[in-house]
């Protein structure tokens, strides 16, 4: 099981930059596309601090959460240069 869940959608520019930043470093992750899947929507829409949509949100094993990371943020966060 993948300790990131990536919640976005296939057409955004910023998930698509951070699903391949995540599969350049090899790091396993589940993808909910919050187009087909309610509960992944509202479980993105929760993580936001401003409860908005945004995509993509990126939680962690920790609970906690990344919404639409720069590459530099998301790979301090994983602890990778």
């Amino acid at each position: 099981m993948a300790n990131v869940t990536v919640y976005g959608k296939t057409t955004c520019e910023d998930t698509i930059r951070s699903r391949a930043f995540l599969d350049t470093h090899k790091i396993q992750y589940t993808w909910v596309d919050v187009e087909k899947s309610e509960e992944g929507r509202r479980t993105a829409i929760a993580k936001n601090p401003k409860n908005r949509l945004n995509t993509p949100t990126i939680v962690f094993q920790d609970g906690t959460a990344l919404v639409e990371p720069s590459d530099e943020e998301l790979g301090k966060k994983l602890r990778i240069r």
